[in-house]
């Protein structure tokens, strides 16, 4: 029974491997045990309201072909969260090849191309489930981390989740990122 569940465990790491995405790219400018900080370029994404749940699927259809241009997009990662306006949104981040003006133009009235500006983020990573109880624990962690080291916080927090729903939950990797000043 051992040696079956060492082989699937196996199989399960190496498919997650293989569905590589392309990441933001960033550079750590400092770390401590707890968390980093990253410096992040502009970056290009789609963006909808996530209400009632159905923001993946709006996006998911974006980068599937359902654009003014009917362009398969390869997927990228995080994908991340954040509440603006008192709504939660979603984001994909677009390939690096996109720029403002050769992405697709959504056909979607809800899903909107975005530039989040770059900066410095406070970044802590955690691994499990992307469940409200896993970030809000590390949601806390960090925010008594950045107050203790006296940094302002410029954003409410952000998820980013970087694996499918189907990698083994010990193998997932998830953050939460605050936009701060240094």
């Amino acid at each position: 029974m051992k040696k079956i569940l060492l082989v699937l465990t196996f199989i399960l790491t190496l498919s997650s491997q293989l569905m590589a995405y392309e990441e933001t790219n960033y550079e750590v400018v400092k770390e401590n045990k707890i968390y980093e900080i990253r410096k992040y370029p502009n970056r290009l994404v789609i963006e909808t309201n996530s209400v009632q749940g159905n923001g993946f699927r709006k996006l998911f259809n974006y980068i599937s072909g359902n654009n003014k241009e009917n362009e398969e997009i390869k997927m990228t990662v995080p994908v991340t969260q954040e509440i603006k306006n008192e709504n939660m949104t979603m984001q994909f981040y677009l390939p690096s090849k996109f720029n403002k003006d050769n992405a697709p133009k959504p056909v979607d009235s809800e899903v909107k191309i975005l530039t989040i500006e770059g900066g410095y983020y406070a970044v802590i990573e955690y691994s499990g489930r992307s469940s409200d109880k896993n970030f809000l624990k590390n949601k806390d962690i960090l925010e008594k981390a950045l107050k203790q080291d006296n940094l302002l916080v410029l954003s409410p927090p952000i998820r980013a989740s970087y694996n499918s729903p189907f990698t083994l939950p010990i193998l997932k990797r998830n953050e939460v990122m605050y936009k701060v000043d240094l």
